[in-house]
């Protein structure tokens, strides 16, 4: 299977720009959400790894008491590709209002 293309520096800007809450890193982009309570943030987690299953892209995830850090890059491509846009506006989708 061909590995995901990467962004260009332009596609990266416009994507980020539809996901306010995520940051570039490099070739990683971040978020961190602070969450209620630690059981939250644990069931937040647990559902973007349904999510992340089902789209085959696994963010790394960081937890901190109620904080869950994520960060999403194409290991195999070597940079940001759609796949971590669209896995960034999934986690957006279940993470809890701000």
């Amino acid at each position: 299977m061909p590995y995901a293309p990467l962004l260009t520096e332009a596609e990266i800007a416009e994507g980020l720009r539809a996901l306010p809450e995520w940051a570039r890193d490099g070739d990683t982009i971040v978020r961190t959400v602070e969450c209620p309570t630690f059981r939250a943030a644990i069931e937040l987690v647990d559902r973007v790894a349904d999510a992340a299953e089902e789209a085959n892209h696994h963010p790394d995830i960081e937890i901190s008491w109620r904080r869950v850090t994520f960060r999403l890059t194409t290991k195999a491509s070597h940079g940001l590709t759609g796949k971590d846009m669209a896995m960034a506006g999934a986690i957006d989708r279940l993470a809890p209002d701000r």
